[in-house]
């Protein structure tokens, strides 16, 4: 339940964000409902369907702007090589995190 609000703040907060105007809200809701879900039994399949919710722009990377949640907070230590994006390889390191 603390998940669901938490991720539920997070969206509210966001959409309240200039720099989040013109993202595809249900893109963002769906991410912040599928981050609040995962757990250590979580698959690829689930954090690569996250990976393309969260890549807004479709640029085949997350950055720092795209992150929420868990990513947002996790992102200078799932950012491997340290680049300034994840790529869905990086990404699937929140994997090993949610162990």
């Amino acid at each position: 339940m603390k998940k669901i609000v938490l991720s539920l703040t997070l969206v509210v907060t966001m959409f309240s964000c200039n720099s989040v105007k013109n993202v595809n809200t249900s893109s963002v809701a769906e991410a912040a409902t599928l981050l609040s879900s995962l757990s250590s039994n979580s698959t690829v399949q689930q954090i690569s369907t996250l990976f393309n919710l969260l890549d807004t722009n479709k640029d085949e990377a997350i950055s720092s702007t795209e992150a929420i949640g868990s990513v947002a907070d996790n992102f200078s230590t799932l950012d491997t090589d340290s680049n300034s994006s994840l790529s869905l390889t990086e990404l699937t390191g929140l994997l090993g995190l949610l162990k």
